[in-house]
């Protein structure tokens, strides 16, 4: 099996379309971490939108707890 570049060089030119070949390697690599970094930033959005919803349904259920009591204290006086 003979390798398809003689030299290094030879595989940086790629055989005259060094050009395409590397600008659609960077373009390709740039989309695929901007995907990888897109995807972070909404799991990471995702896991504070659900904080924030269980601390607000924590809350409310205390002022509940809170209220029935009040009420319930307010009835054996």
């Amino acid at each position: 099996m003979t390798p398809a570049f003689s030299s290094f060089a030879d595989f940086l030119a790629m055989g005259g379309y060094a050009f395409y070949v590397w600008l659609s390697l960077a373009t390709t690599l740039v989309v695929l971490l901007g995907l990888v970094g897109y995807s972070l930033w909404q799991h990471h959005a995702l896991l504070q939108a659900v904080q924030r919803q269980q601390r607000r349904e924590q809350r409310l259920r205390h002022a509940r707890e809170n209220m029935n009591k009040e009420q319930a204290d307010a009835g054996t006086s």
